[in-house]
């Protein structure tokens, strides 16, 4: 049986046209009616929302299939408020690639979504934690997914392994009991946590691929997780073992200088993830298969610093720093 409770209107976050640029972000904050739940759908209440860059990049129009006007927002931690009566009261998690970009999503007080797409936190979590997991550990997974999942006896590079991707694809790569490798631009140390050692490098100094296949016998890299693109094509190509395979998850320069033959002589493979083609179900269930590990404490979610929760009224300076590069997870407090 489907209970509706007498839940108020809220705020949200609408654009309606594309933003000219970050220092002119056009994001509304309205007060919409709260949505009524269909067949087979639950009624959400957001209490923390991540912004991801896909949000931020969503609103400057370089997502061509995203609608207009919409409320933006892919991931969420809330409360279930209408539904199926077992479920009302559930406090939730979740995150797909229709919300806010074909669909209303998270950035609001209230977000309609297939019941089969919500699922019950971890015990351990936060509603804040909880509503920072999704697109980072969604796309980590997916990744590593379609690469053959990280083994014992692989050898994991991460490119920029101290963005959020990076850091959710150390923590996969380290649980597995593979060798990992991290790259960032500059000295800094890892940022995150990990199951195991984790080796970072600093592309603006170090031979990468040298020093990776120095220390792992000449071998080089199973897997390269390329989170940054092509400013990291030619570094991750040099490293990679025969027969590896490296993924990609954005770029910054869309055409790069492609070796074929060393290419095909290395049997390589390259793989595109894009989870804006992943539903918020199929994130649903990624979430089944992490949850349990999140509630052992081996994977953790983001660390939550207070001064990166954001009303809903400081969305434009949000979605900016999102951008802009901060290293903290950044959320919306509907």
């Amino acid at each position: 049986m489907n209970i509706q409770a007498s839940a108020k209107a809220g705020n949200a976050l609408r654009v309606s046209q594309k933003s000219p640029d970050l220092d002119n972000l056009l994001i509304d904050v309205v007060e919409v009616a709260v949505p009524r739940p269909g067949p087979g759908q639950v009624l959400v209440e957001i209490v923390a929302a991540g912004v991801n860059p896909s949000d931020v990049k969503a609103s400057l129009g370089h997502m061509p299939h995203a609608v207009w006007p919409r409320i933006p927002g892919r991931d969420f931690g809330g409360i279930v408020r209408e539904g199926p009566s077992q479920m009302i009261g559930m406090e939730v998690w979740g995150g797909g690639g229709e919300l806010g970009i074909t669909q209303d999503g998270s950035h609001g007080k209230w977000m309609v979504l297939d019941q089969k797409a919500v699922r019950a936190k971890p015990k351990n979590f936060s509603m804040e934690e909880a509503g920072s997991v999704g697109v980072p550990f969604i796309t980590a997974y997916e990744g590593l997914r379609e690469a053959g999942g990280a083994q014992p006896t692989d050898v994991v590079l991460v490119c920029g392994g101290n963005g959020k991707v990076g850091q959710a694809a150390i923590q996969l790569a380290t649980m597995a009991g593979a060798k990992v490798f991290a790259v960032e631009y500059n000295g800094q140390p890892l940022r995150g946590h990990a199951n195991g050692p984790v080796t970072m490098l600093n592309s603006a100094v170090d031979d990468v691929a040298a020093v990776v296949r120095d220390m792992t016998g000449g071998h080089g890299a199973d897997i390269v997780f390329n989170t940054v693109g092509s400013p990291y094509f030619e570094i991750a190509n040099k490293a990679m073992a025969k027969q590896a395979r490296q993924i990609f998850i954005s770029t910054f320069d869309r055409a790069v200088p492609f070796d074929i033959f060393n290419f095909f002589r290395g049997r390589h493979k390259y793989i595109g993830i894009d989870t804006l083609a992943l539903s918020s179900v199929d994130g649903a269930r990624i979430f089944d298969r992490l949850k349990l590990k999140f509630e052992e404490g081996l994977l953790k979610p983001f660390p939550i610093n207070p001064d990166c929760c954001y009303d809903l009224k400081d969305a434009a300076k949000a979605y900016a720093s999102v951008l802009r590069g901060t290293p903290e997870r950044v959320l919306l407090k509907p």
